[in-house]
């Protein structure tokens, strides 16, 4: 009954945000609440869960506000300006280059491991330009997240981290037969985004078409140096800060090294930054607070979303829906499939990003798999390198991702749209990989 209601509960979330009906803070906040108390627990109880939900995400929150808030002055500043108006130039308004760069940014990114910290580098530098070149800003988010997500087998990452834990092995060594994988899915990945580029070329001169406008005009605009009209036709020019171009610059490769250092907590490291990029390039306190005010809004309603997702997950785990869930739809399968169980399960791997967090899909799902399948003569390694494989390219697609509702935020993004946008490509992708793992002997 319990793994029953926790299904439903998920399913109406997941529903409610695939079709917009009803805003993820109302959804995330109130039908976990109706589960909970349908599963027999009592308010005290719920509160306990909603405390330990928060707990998990704080951390997250405190990181958004003050990452939107510093990357906001830097965009006010002109920051990313020069960055974007070159790279352009050298790509010469080609769309189908900028995708593939995507990819490689992505994957550089995401080197140490950190999906928050990646969009955080790449969202605010790489919006401006698809936005400038009509691209739709839901291609950016699925070539970073799967790129991201292919980085995300690195040992020093969560999901490895998490297969180590149960299997009793160093994380090191499950990682270095994926290292091969690793490098053909980014090659792989490459080639769907010079693919998903034409594609995306195509809408847009077709939208040139109807706007009258060609695409050799299109191109020979953005081969040139465009001004920051196109990017944001209301943006203030007044706020830039050329001068201050290599200082701004200095100050946030240094943010980001101390984020890849990891020696200080995200949230205090922006905060520190904060509290630097503000008087440096706006010294009157009216126009710190102006320029606080004008980013706030943004930063505190992606806040409050995560909040609710750290309420929706605290209750979910803490209730016990998420470990029953897992365990039951594994003792529900028919018998014959069972020796087979690790492939199905890494089959369905991206679609179970939508009903499973993290934690229940590796702490709840694997450790049962892998005792059953083993039984039947399948290795731990290959049983858990299924299931890695078929459920790691679907990591940015889950509403359970607290990097990925950064990501939505710093885009401006829904996540309903997004998942629609991205979810088969990711699927399919996924599955290649793991028929790859299977050819090239890895499960």
């Amino acid at each position: 009954m319990l793994s029953i209601i926790g299904f439903v509960t998920i399913l109406a979330i997941v529903l409610f945000l695939l079709s917009g009906k009803m805003s993820p803070i109302i959804s995330l906040i109130t039908i976990p609440i109706l589960g909970a108390l349908l599963a027999g627990f009592s308010i005290a109880e719920i509160g306990l869960f909603f405390d330990e939900g928060i707990a998990k995400v704080i951390s997250v929150v405190i990181m958004f506000i003050f990452a939107i808030l510093y990357f906001g002055i830097m965009q006010d500043a002109g920051l990313f300006d020069p960055i974007i108006n070159k790279v352009i130039k050298i790509s010469k308004g080609n769309i189908v280059a900028v995708a593939v760069g995507t990819v490689i940014i992505g994957a550089i990114a995401h080197l140490d491991g950190s999906g928050a910290s990646t969009f955080l580098i790449t969202i605010p530098a790489l919006l401006p330009l698809y936005k400038r070149l009509k691209m739709n800003p839901y291609l950016l988010l699925l070539l970073v997240g799967t790129s991201a997500s292919i980085m995300n087998m690195v040992p020093w990452a969560g999901p490895i981290g998490r297969v180590g834990s149960v299997l009793g092995m160093d994380p090191t060594e499950l990682w270095r037969p994926l290292i091969p994988l690793q490098i053909i899915a980014l090659i792989l990945l490459m080639g769907l985004a010079f693919f998903l580029g034409l594609r995306e070329k195509r809408r847009i001169e077709k939208l040139n078409q109807k706007l009258a406008v060609s695409s050799d005009q299109l191109e020979a605009a953005a081969a040139l140096d465009v001004t920051d009209d196109d990017v944001a036709p209301t943006k203030d020019t007044t706020l830039a800060r050329p001068k201050l171009l290599w200082v701004n610059l200095l100050l946030t490769l240094g943010l980001i090294a101390m984020l890849v250092w990891g020696i200080l907590p995200a949230g205090f490291i922006f905060m520190i930054a904060l509290s630097i990029a503000l008087p440096l390039n706006y010294p009157k306190v009216d126009d710190q607070m102006d320029r606080i005010k004008a980013h706030a809004p943004n930063a505190l309603l992606m806040a409050a979303i995560i909040l609710a997702a750290g309420s929706f997950l605290g209750i979910l785990g803490g209730s016990g829906m998420l470990d029953a869930l897992a365990t039951d739809l594994v003792t529900l399968l028919p018998a014959f499939i069972i020796p087979y169980l690790h492939l199905i399960i890494g089959f369905f791997g991206a679609p179970f990003e939508l009903i499973l967090n993290t934690d229940a899909y590796y702490f709840a799902l694997l450790p049962v798999v892998e005792q059953i399948v083993t039984s039947y003569g399948v290795e731990s390694t290959s049983a858990a390198y299924a299931m890695v494989i078929g459920n790691i390219i679907g990591t940015f697609i889950s509403p359970f991702s607290p990097a990925l509702w950064l990501a939505l935020g710093l885009a401006g993004l829904e996540m309903g749209k997004h998942i629609r946008y991205s979810f088969f490509w990711i699927w399919g992708f996924s599955v290649v990989l793991l028929i790859i793992a299977v050819v090239i002997g890895i499960v």
